[in-house]
């Protein structure tokens, strides 16, 4: 099966395209077109993340009690100013090397917890069907957040999550950092990532979807874990 029956196969037959996958897995392309797909989209979206930061971090009184006031400034600056080498290498380095590192070990855990349910399959045949369930969130849904980005020239008060149905809510507010986690396309990623692994460990859809949703869970809390602890350096 090609990329491009692939590619709308996961938008509109999910359960074959898995299928096929579990039998004769294949990644290559799907690893590269989704680092080049992320690599546009960090570059796009990086002067609005900026300038995001640079307002933030400006009106941080208690950050700047806490740095010092030459940190501070320093800081600051850099951030008006940002080199054309950290630009190159934050959205052409550091993006795609951390997509490959979240995607290789995310495999992996999803390949730990499905070993509690079956002894079959392997960590090839999880990691092609990982990156191509990604083509959900990294591509489709990146597409629309870089639509509401550059329609509201802001890329923190962007969201596709539940979040976005409380605009009252303050980016750096602990429910923003929550309700960010239940973003409409990870719930569908890997809600069809089910199928995936139904097939991959011959088991059923049921329990299929807990190994998915329950991966799911760990990595929000995760995330959500990180995003208090980093409001409240900031505070």
């Amino acid at each position: 099966m090609n990329f491009v029956n692939r590619f709308q196969g996961i938008f509109f037959n999910p359960q074959l395209i898995f299928k096929s996958l579990s039998e004769k897995p294949v990644w290559v392309d799907a690893l590269i077109i989704l680092l080049i797909a992320m690599m546009a989209f960090s570059y796009i979206i990086l002067p609005y993340s900026q300038q995001d930061n640079l307002q933030m971090m400006k009106n941080n009184i208690k950050l700047k009690e806490r740095m010092g006031e030459e940190r501070f400034n320093q800081m600051i600056e850099r951030l008006e100013n940002p080199s054309k080498t950290g630009i190159f290498l934050r959205s052409f380095l550091m993006a795609p090397v951390t997509a490959l590192i979240g995607f290789l070990f995310s495999s992996l855990i999803l390949l730990g917890l499905g070993r509690f349910l079956s002894t079959e399959g392997n960590y090839i045949k999880v990691f092609s069907s990982y990156l191509h369930a990604n083509f959900i969130d990294k591509i489709l849904g990146n597409g629309l957040r870089l639509i509401l980005i550059l329609t509201r020239k802001s890329a923190m008060q962007t969201t596709t999550s539940l979040a976005l149905f409380f605009p009252q809510l303050e980016v750096t507010s602990a429910g923003f950092v929550i309700l960010s986690q239940l973003d409409f396309f990870q719930l569908w990623l890997f809600g069809i990532f089910g199928y995936a692994l139904s097939h991959i460990f011959k088991i059923e859809l049921k329990k299929a979807l807990f190994v998915s949703y329950g991966f799911w869970l760990i990595k929000s809390l995760f995330y959500i874990t990180l995003g208090l602890i980093s409001l409240r350096y900031i505070g």
